[in-house]
């Protein structure tokens, strides 16, 4: 049940009256109208743009247009008014019943209410975290981890069929640094004194890859030179490195759907293929970049490379795939794994990517465009830096990583659904302070505890009414008196539960959750708000002790705002709370 969907179907079918009666010429199309709240809150429930849309290609003034639809919007019974504004908007004002009854439906579907239909089930892979396999996850990752499940659940609430993956970097030379950090706590392990030098990885956490290597290999590498050793000591320590990354996942809440090894690219002629898919398109060439100015990029040479034609799909400049020495760039395997991607049948590709890959965006856009014909959108989206601060301070080292804040750090300070919450209060391309101390506090600065106090509040509520012998189950509350709930703080709330279908389309449509967090906060207010009028109004009160029919009405409105409020911590990967 979507209300707003609801009301833009009356106008569809009234525009479509209005098409048969001649009104209107045939042939329009009504896809751009909308149905929307006001600007103004003052000026109506809802406001439509369809006379302001149409009136070009129907040749006609958008006011003559409204005043026809306005006459045919008013005969709806739901509708007690409809007003052109301005050049051509039209607000409608809705009956009172419409909104009391949302409380009604909310009941009827349970969790289910704003799930819709409209990803149709199309499969849409979200990439996300993908960190280096070279130490635990840090703060940073923790953001894109959150963001990323989130947006996940969101679309496949929205009706989508989503793969949460993993890419794991493990074909690049950061993981020949791990094996050789990892190989000399492995030295260590056997008693020997060790330095590290600079490009090294020194953090505590290696003396358990160390201890296991000896355990595994016993003093076989002792002295070996690094031919010997290197590919198993970086098999084996990736390998520990991914379980530990895994486990950080894990303590946040979040599963994926698939690991996939930028390993498993190499040698299998994997970047062959998706390359001569380029190439049989005319997107392969050999040739010399211009110097870029400022900064040069690891990839730039100053003679022929082969390149990737990159401009033809939007990009700034050509970018290389292989140097002159035949070696793969960096790009590369990012191709193959997108072609990858792309050749198991999505129609939508999100990556999620740290803000310092923002020069990124563009080639992937671009490779995307190209290897699928400009059939598969890929919508990037970058998180920016989060800042821990503590007792007024910034916080910001691990000993036992040894140079960042992990995610277990924050995880274990204040808790899994606390960091959820908290890092989805903020847009991702926004930078973040997260002050540790505020999680925590229990005050509605707090928008994690203002939401589950409300939940929390709520279900104590229900309790108490059992207790007084009251029916709360769901079926019994549905079939309340809800045209009991008039006061202007109940309407309100229903208003506020009428939103969450909407909301949850506009969030999947523009891939961001932080949207869910807002409205939650919201409603959590409307909530609140209508409890402590309850303390002076004795009939706004949840258990009406004169009246068990405005009590159970009261009950139904306050146990759809639970509804909501767990669907909507259930797509932030948060666990609603029962007390507090």
């Amino acid at each position: 049940m979507n209300l707003f969907t609801d009301i833009r179907t009356l106008v569809i079918d009234s525009l479509a009256a209005m098409t048969a009666e001649r009104i209107l010429p045939e042939g329009l199309d009504f896809a751009n109208v909308a149905v929307e709240p006001p600007r103004d809150a003052a000026h109506g429930d809802m406001a439509t743009n369809a006379a302001m849309v149409l009136a070009k290609p129907a040749a006609m003034k958008p006011r003559d247009i409204a005043e026809a639809l306005a006459a045919k919007l008013a005969q709806d019974a739901r509708v007690t008014s409809a007003e052109v504004a301005g050049p051509g908007f039209l607000n409608l004002r809705l009956d009172v019943s419409v909104w009391q009854s949302v409380p009604g439906r909310v009941l009827g579907d349970g969790l289910a209410y704003g799930r819709s239909d409209m990803g149709q089930g199309k499969k849409v892979n979200v990439e996300y975290v993908s960190a280096n396999p070279t130490g635990p996850l840090h703060v940073g990752h923790t953001r894109g981890a959150v963001f990323g499940d989130a947006l996940a659940s969101l679309l496949d609430f929205a009706g989508y069929e989503v793969t949460r993956e993993y890419y794991i970097n493990d074909g690049g030379a950061q993981v020949d640094v791990l094996a050789r950090s990892a190989y000399l706590r492995y030295l260590e392990a056997h008693g020997q004194t060790v330095e590290f030098p600079d490009g090294t990885y020194p953090g505590e956490y290696l003396r358990d890859v160390g201890a296991a290597l000896k355990a595994e290999f016993g003093a076989a590498f002792v002295g070996q030179p690094e031919a010997v050793w290197l590919e198993q000591v970086r098999d084996f320590s990736t390998g520990m490195m991914m379980d530990l990354i895994r486990e950080d996942l894990a303590m946040l809440g979040v599963k994926m759907d698939v690991f996939y090894s930028e390993k498993s690219l190499y040698g299998t002629g994997k970047i062959e293929a998706a390359l001569a898919n380029l190439e049989s398109k005319g997107l392969i060439y050999e040739g010399v970049l211009e110097p870029p100015k400022g900064k040069k990029p690891e990839d730039w040479e100053p003679r022929e490379q082969t390149l990737f034609r990159s401009t033809d799909h939007g990009d700034d400049v050509d970018r290389p795939v292989k140097k002159s020495d035949g070696a793969w760039t960096y790009f590369a395997p990012d191709i193959a794994y997108h072609y990858d991607k792309v050749s198991r049948g999505y129609d939508m590709l999100i990556d999620i990517f740290g803000a310092d890959h923002g020069g990124y965006v563009k080639r992937m856009k671009a490779a995307v465009s190209a290897l699928s014909d400009g059939k598969v959108p890929l919508d990037v989206k970058l998180c920016q830096l989060v800042k821990l601060f503590k007792d007024g301070q910034e916080f910001k080292m691990s000993k036992r990583a040894g140079t960042f804040v992990t995610l277990r750090d924050v995880v274990e300070a204040v808790g899994p659904d606390v960091t959820r919450f908290m890092l989805l209060t903020r847009k991702n391309d926004q930078g973040f302070d997260f002050d540790l101390d505020k999680a925590l506090e229990q005050s509605k600065d707090n928008p994690v505890f203002y939401v589950q106090y409300a939940n929390a509040r709520i279900n104590s509520t229900l309790r108490k009414a059992v207790e007084a012998g009251v029916a709360t189950d769901d079926a019994t509350l549905e079939g309340a008196d809800l045209a009991l709930l008039s006061h202007p703080a109940q309407l309100t709330v229903t208003r506020k539960l009428a939103e969450w279908p909407r909301q949850v389309d506009i969030a999947a449509r523009s891939n961001e959750p932080h949207r869910i967090a807002f409205y939650l906060f919201d409603l959590a207010s409307d909530l609140h708000a209508l409890y402590h009028l309850g303390k002076s109004d004795h009939s706004l009160r949840f258990v009406n002790e004169s009246s068990q029919l405005a009590t159970h009405a009261n009950l139904a409105l306050a146990r759809a705002v639970s509804i909501v409020i767990s669907a909507g911590l259930g797509i932030l990967g948060v666990t609603p709370a029962q007390e507090m």
